[in-house]
């Protein structure tokens, strides 16, 4: 579990924070994916380039080269497809199916992933511009 002190100082504590890149659209468009399936606010998110995002990397040892979404849960991180699928099956619906691709092995998934990874920006684009979110939404978002 991780304790984060807002700037109001009010203390919050959030067990699964999802570390994203914040200048991908398709990173961006996961994140609004998970949002709309987490209908009971059980992720809490933050941009790989803010300071929260750095502080949590060098808090958790993890190397800022590391080119992939960060799931942190519980005090411990995963990466790669493994946060992909760990999100996965904490989403509503049928999207939980899809941890059970956890039984193939990682270095299998892990190609698909860094593929996918690699060439994010030449299919999407970087952002311009931060979307807006409600006050709601807003308050899932660690600064």
């Amino acid at each position: 579990m991780y304790t984060y002190i807002k700037a109001e100082k009010e203390a919050i504590v959030v067990n699964r924070i999802i570390l994203f890149d914040g200048e991908c659209n398709f990173c961006d468009s996961s994140v609004q994916f998970i949002i709309k399936r987490d209908r009971n606010a059980r992720f809490h998110f933050a941009s790989i380039q803010s300071n929260i995002g750095q502080k949590l990397l060098t808090d958790l040892q993890v190397s800022p080269h590391l080119d992939s979404l960060i799931l942190i849960e519980n005090g411990q991180w995963h990466s790669q497809s493994t946060a992909a699928l760990y999100i996965s099956r904490n989403l509503n619906g049928g999207w939980k199916l899809l941890s059970a691709l956890l039984l193939v092995p990682k270095p299998m998934r892990d190609i698909i992933y860094k593929f996918i990874a690699k060439n994010r920006y030449k299919w999407f684009g970087k952002k311009e511009a931060c979307m807006l979110p409600s006050t709601e939404i807003r308050k899932r978002f660690l600064s």
